[in-house]
């Protein structure tokens, strides 16, 4: 479900691929039978593409890999949490607008 530009992380990656990254990292928790995950797919592909050198896209399947998201305390899907030098910046949940996603990530790529 990734696109060319995104990382699927998994709770054995994610220290690596998120926490140590030092790009942002946009982290997309989602699930293959949630709609409103499948709805914002496609605004995370546009992302990542507009964002490729500045911000780390990844996903993650709550399904598959739910230490992670009880880490984070996700009660909801899709979450998306913003990451800068390990640190949570910003958290979005539900299917929300491109620009809502883009203003947020705004604030840590720049």
């Amino acid at each position: 479900m990734a696109g060319k530009n995104i990382v699927e992380i998994t709770d054995g990656s994610f220290e690596q691929e998120v926490l140590q990254s030092t790009l942002p990292v946009l982290v997309d928790f989602w699930a293959p039978w949630c709609g409103p995950c499948r709805a914002i797919a496609p605004v995370i592909d546009e992302l990542s593409a507009e964002y490729a050198g500045k911000l780390k896209v990844a996903k993650c399947n709550v399904d598959e890999n739910p230490n992670t998201p009880a880490r984070y305390g996700i009660r909801a899907i899709p979450t998306l949490i913003l990451f800068k030098n390990g640190t949570v910046t910003e958290q979005i949940t539900g299917a929300v607008a491109k620009s809502q996603i883009a203003a947020a990530v705004d604030k840590v790529v720049s």
